[in-house]
């Protein structure tokens, strides 16, 4: 499943809640960022959602209905790999676009991961493999569950996130431009997930370069790091 919010208001405020299923997963804050890790039967730890101490900050949605043109292919761009590079400073958000629009982005077998980026200027990137990528000039807000931008409710999935996505809408548009940490926690606890669950939280304030996260919907024991 998942939730991503960017809102630019009188501050850029990016909140993501990560939820997943039988996958074993750490929070890790370092000098770097704050970084969700998945622990990987073959790769160990690896970095894959989180905030950076540059202001960029990864999500990466599952798409539902999974869509067969996000298959693996001989060349282009693994969309995990590109979500890395940037979460790991290696590259820009820009240079992820510019990858993006200029060859074929595909994820793993059988899974079609999505991305929903930004950086330290409120500029969204959402990446969806196989069907293309959209980037939006500091947005006042963007929102990503787990449907296709591109196919919007055209086809349906019981973790498609539709309901959810309006929900987190509703409650962005009818916020002040005082838009804040607690607000964005306020979105995030409104969708969170218990079938298949909320484990992580994540709320970054990215003008006070400081990262807030909750586990497993504990909404009154928040963490933070700052930069």
């Amino acid at each position: 499943m998942c939730t991503s919010i960017v809102v630019n208001r009188k501050k850029t405020i990016v909140g993501w809640n990560l939820d997943i299923l039988n996958m074993e997963y750490r929070v890790r804050p370092c000098e770097e960022g704050v970084f969700i890790e998945i622990n990987d039967p073959i790769e160990g730890w690896m970095p894959l959602f989180g905030a950076n101490s540059r202001g960029d900050f990864v999500g990466m949605p599952t798409c539902w209905p999974y869509d067969g043109r996000s298959e693996p292919k001989s060349y282009g761009n693994n969309i995990i790999m590109l979500d890395i590079d940037l979460l790991l400073q290696k590259k820009t958000l820009e240079e992820i676009r510019e990858a993006a629009q200029s060859e074929p982005v595909f994820s793993i077998s059988g899974v079609t991961f999505m991305s929903a980026l930004s950086d330290c200027n409120g500029n969204v990137l959402h990446i969806i493999p196989g069907q293309g990528c959209l980037y939006y000039e500091k947005p006042d807000y963007k929102i990503m569950t787990n449907f296709s931008p591109f196919k919007q409710d055209s086809e349906q999935h019981p973790w498609m996130g539709w309901d959810r996505y309006h929900k987190a809408e509703s409650m962005i548009q009818s916020a002040s431009d005082d838009f804040d940490v607690q607000d964005c926690f306020a979105v995030l606890k409104e969708v969170s997930q218990t079938v298949c669950p909320t484990v992580v939280s994540m709320v970054y304030d990215v003008q006070e370069r400081t990262v807030y996260w909750c586990e497993n919907r504990d909404y009154g024991n928040i963490c933070l790091k700052r930069y």
